[in-house]
């Protein structure tokens, strides 16, 4: 979400969607800077493993300082905020958190290098993390009692990873492809440490691969739709028939102004037409399909952020109302 308030981006978020069929969020607030922000939030849930902020980006550290400290303040006062505007609420709540992938490939060992390229390291850091979302997952079902949590695994460097397209240092070579297997088994090590909580994967990249993340576990996936293209039917198809649930992020972070949001069944026509191309019942479509933005809403004006999240509350209405 724009901005550094925590409270305001609490109380949008859970005055838009709050709702029996709606999907509230823990808002994360990167204009406040480093560990904030998407790989520093996240850092700060490690367990026995620091960071701090280089130039270059967070590097791996010996002990706790400035830096992981001030993620890990910024995400009490975020869960702080949450918990005043949840009192009694007894719906589904996302948590979102940067994966193992998407983190290896942005935080350094000491040597300067992304984490991506020691296989041990690798390994240690999905550990960590696991520790890491078990404990968070507690704090939030101290603090939102009746809360159903919603655990969001961020990988918009999941593609590069599989395709060795994540830079070196140097920028001069890439990191040798990481093999689809170790891949698989490191997000579904994330999987089990949500111990039964859904676990949705968020990519908003070109080719999510949809089957190794069904096959990791996921509960759901988390897309651009825009960034779709007809050779991901196959795939979609078969996740929806499997019963994964399908975020189609519809609505554009940025680059728009409130006034555009004004045609909630023109945002969901893609949709539409995707399922009646891959032949499936009209009726599984607001089962399975969750209207949300492409990506995050940070680099957003406020007043658009508010009116992005009530548009896809009305486009998801939309389709419910009319599948066909």
């Amino acid at each position: 979400m724009p901005g550094e308030d925590a409270r305001e981006a609490a109380r949008t978020v859970v005055g838009a969607l709050e709702g029996p069929t709606h999907l509230p969020y823990l808002p994360e607030l990167p204009a406040r800077g480093p560990g904030a922000d998407m790989i520093g939030r996240t850092i700060g849930l490690l367990v026995e493993m620091y960071a701090h902020v280089e130039p270059s980006g967070w590097r791996i550290s010996d002990r706790p300082g400035r830096d992981t400290r001030r993620a890990r303040a910024w995400l009490g006062e975020d869960l702080d905020a949450l918990e005043e505007f949840t009192q009694g609420y007894p719906g589904g709540l996302k948590l979102a958190v940067t994966g193992p992938w998407t983190l290896a490939a942005s935080l350094e060992r000491r040597s300067g290098e992304a984490m991506l390229g020691d296989a041990g390291a690798c390994r240690d850091l999905t550990a960590s993390l696991a520790e890491g979302v078990r404990a968070h997952l507690a704090d939030v079902r101290r603090r939102v009692p009746g809360a159903a949590p919603v655990l969001q695994l961020d990988e918009p460097a999941l593609t590069s990873v599989l395709t060795g397209r994540v830079p070196t240092a140097s920028g001069y070579r890439t990191h040798r492809a990481v093999d689809r297997a170790v891949v698989r088994d490191a997000l579904a090590d994330l999987v089990r440490a949500a111990d039964g909580v859904p676990v949705v994967v968020h990519s908003c990249a070109p080719d999510v691969p949809f089957a190794l993340l069904r096959r990791a576990g996921a509960a759901g996936v988390s897309f651009d739709a825009a960034l779709l293209t007809e050779r991901d039917d196959e795939a979609i198809g078969e996740a929806a028939e499997a019963g994964t649930a399908l975020f189609a992020g519809v609505v554009p972070g940025t680059g728009a102004t409130a006034g555009a949001l004004s045609d909630p069944a023109g945002s969901v026509m893609g949709v539409r037409s995707l399922w009646r191309r891959l032949g499936l019942s009209p009726g599984l479509l607001a089962e399975s399909v969750v209207i949300t933005p492409a990506c995050g809403l940070a680099g957003a004006a406020p007043g658009y952020a508010r009116a992005a999240l009530e548009h896809c509350v009305r486009a998801a209405r939309s389709l419910a109302n009319d599948p066909e």
